[in-house]
């Protein structure tokens, strides 16, 4: 009778766990920077959370801890040190099952990926948000740079440390659109920087033009007011300098033809290139036993796509299986020289390279991809964001969208090397490393869908000439 009991109330407390799961919201978590954020995570059903372990994570390329409550405490002595008294968790919530973070004091560097793992002894499930903190820049400044070619003066409107970019619009007197000739953003540790250039004409004694920066939460404006004297003054120095620069088109002519035949010769010599690291191809198949069980590899182990629905996979608990979105190729490498390529055309997010056989494949906390762990790796975020990989991250300045990616690998040489396909240029080498005579396997990883997007497959493409 008492075994019977046991074995019942075992059996309730299984099922029970296995019903549970970690939810909070689909969609990105969008706030402005200096405000405070709630990240919400609930247990379903509402279960009391006061005897579990919430675990907050963020899963960038370097994993950190953000917050951490295990045995009716915090335990915050291994935190993240940007996050240091900024985390606060809702502890009467806890018994009702929320498990929902307040950071404080939003910063720039807090946008990313965060994990909120919640587990007991017999079972844990976890949830990823995106946070996206925006941030207006600095008031925009305009300046006049040059005469344009028509009569009118060029225009310049510059402003930093916007986060996400800002739509730039130029508006006349009038409060109608004006059509900028060029917008250039750039990106770097301050957030997003705008330069936009119109070219403006005479159209009264008081000239009034405008340039307004756009955000969801901010606005900015500025104006600039152009007497029709400075038109005239404009047109009176053109006159004297176009002889002057009809001197310097000879000479601007030759240095351009040269310029055009050294990129031509530079060009020609990638493509050389490429062509002698694809004598190596070779065929290269997922492998489905080590495939995450949200990713759905194709019948001909050429393609792999992130779903919804976990997969019914044969065994769910295989050593080989990894616990986060990632497969590797079935081939593996000890020697030698190979080539392969990857189309990743339609994607916003992407991770591939190889991988060392032994890299961690279960661990619950997100595993840094970097040569010291065993990943040599590039990738692509938010859609333009390329960079590799390391420790730190690099990165990367692609003149296009990459569609097909080439990975070279000399082994004994140390070598990993990735291409742009199409237009046959070369986009990062991690030289000089050391493989400690394991094997290395192709390592694929479709990343997440964020706002629906990102949907597209990552598929091993036949390797032409």
């Amino acid at each position: 009778m008492f075994i019977c009991v046991t074995l019942l109330t075992l059996y309730f407390m299984e099922s029970q766990s296995e019903q549970l799961q970690v939810v909070g919201p689909e969609e990105p978590l969008v706030a402005v920077a200096g405000e405070d954020l709630v990240l919400p995570c609930f247990i379903k059903p509402k279960t009391s959370a006061v005897d579990m372990t919430v675990e907050w994570m963020r899963i960038e390329e370097v994993a950190s801890l953000v917050h951490l409550y295990r045995d009716h405490e915090d335990r915050n002595e291994d935190q993240a040190q940007s996050y240091r008294q900024r985390t606060t968790l809702f502890k009467e919530e806890l018994q009702k099952g929320n498990a929902s973070l307040k950071l404080s004091a939003l910063r720039l560097t807090d946008e990313g990926e965060y994990k909120c793992l919640i587990e007991e002894k017999s079972w844990y499930d976890d949830i990823t948000l995106h946070v996206i903190v925006e941030a207006h820049g600095s008031h925009p400044v305009i300046m006049m740079e040059s005469f344009g070619n028509s009569g009118g003066i060029n225009l310049v409107c510059e402003s930093r440390g916007w986060n996400p970019d800002p739509r730039v619009l130029w508006l006349d007197r009038e409060g109608d659109n004006l059509t900028a000739e060029d917008t250039q953003i750039h990106r770097d540790t301050e957030g997003f920087s705008v330069k936009s250039y119109i070219s403006v004409y005479d159209y009264s004694d008081s000239n009034r033009f405008y340039c307004r920066l756009q955000q969801q939460h901010h606005m900015m404006e500025t104006e600039i007011i152009i007497n029709s004297g400075v038109f005239g003054v404009w047109k009176w120095a053109v006159s004297i300098s176009v002889v002057a620069c009809l001197f310097l088109v000879g000479l601007i002519l030759t240095l351009l033809f040269g310029y055009k035949k050294a990129s031509a010769l530079q060009q020609e010599k990638q493509h050389v290139e490429l062509l002698k690291k694809k004598m190596f191809r070779v065929d290269v198949t997922l492998d489905p036993n080590t495939a995450h069980h949200q990713l759905k590899v194709d019948a001909d182990g050429k393609q792999v796509t992130r779903v919804d629905t976990p997969q019914d996979l044969d065994p769910q608990d295989s050593p080989k299986r990894f616990n986060y979105p990632s497969v590797l190729g079935q081939q593996s490498f000890s020697s030698g020289r190979f080539y392969y390529e990857v189309q990743v055309s339609g994607k916003t997010e992407w991770t591939l390279g190889v991988v060392k056989e032994n890299i961690d494949r279960k661990g619950i906390s997100w595993i840094a991809r970097c040569p010291q762990n065993g990943f040599w790796t590039i990738g692509l975020r938010n859609e333009n964001q390329y960079k590799a990989l390391d420790d730190p991250s690099v990165p990367l300045t692609l003149r296009e969208k990459v569609e097909v990616v080439g990975v070279f690998v000399d082994y004994e040489e140390g070598l990993v090397s990735f291409y742009d396909v199409k237009p046959r240029s070369h986009i990062y080498s991690f030289t000089g490393q050391s493989f400690c005579s394991e094997k290395l396997h192709p390592y694929f990883c479709p990343r997440y869908k964020v706002d629906g997007s990102n949907l597209a497959p990552l598929i091993i493409s036949d390797v032409t000439e």
